[in-house]
């Protein structure tokens, strides 16, 4: 994978608050992340599209933007869209929970806030054990899961 930035001179075919479609592929305004036309229906071997599962591992990337533009890209380059891009999104970005959900969640609960660490079930030292805590600086267990739950977040 490639990741060139666009010309600005290019002639712009569609564009949202996140995303550019230009000539040559789709290109995120923030980051100049660009996705080539040519690639732009590229699918894993599950039959998935692998843009919808890759977007979903960068943290400025939003669902409806991308979503937007990257159906608009199809659209404007005669990339075929069937059943398995709505699956690569869901599976990418998460299930619809419910209406609506929180403000800017655009109803959408991504994978990752679904999949918690497990939770161990701690024992007690006994007294007689004077070994270390094996966590840094004292640190417990939870308190790694909440630095993880914010990495996430």
């Amino acid at each position: 994978m490639i990741d060139l930035e666009a010309s600005s001179e290019e002639v712009v075919l569609f564009e949202n608050a996140d995303w550019r479609v230009i000539a040559d592929g789709l290109e995120h305004r923030g980051t100049g992340y660009f996705i080539a036309r040519d690639g732009l229906g590229r699918r894993s071997e599950t039959g998935l599209w692998e843009w919808p599962l890759h977007l979903t591992e960068k943290s400025w990337c939003s669902l409806r933007p991308f979503r937007e533009a990257f159906q608009a890209a199809a659209d404007l380059f005669d990339v075929e869209r069937d059943e398995a891009l709505a699956q690569s999104f869901v599976t990418g970005f998460g299930l619809r929970m419910g209406q609506g959900g929180q403000p800017g969640s655009e109803g959408f609960t991504k994978l990752a806030e679904l999949v918690r660490p497990k939770s161990i079930a701690r024992r007690r030292p006994a007294a007689s054990d004077n070994r270390p805590s094996p966590h840094r600086n004292g640190a417990g267990r939870k308190d790694e899961v909440e630095m993880v739950r914010a990495a996430l977040s």
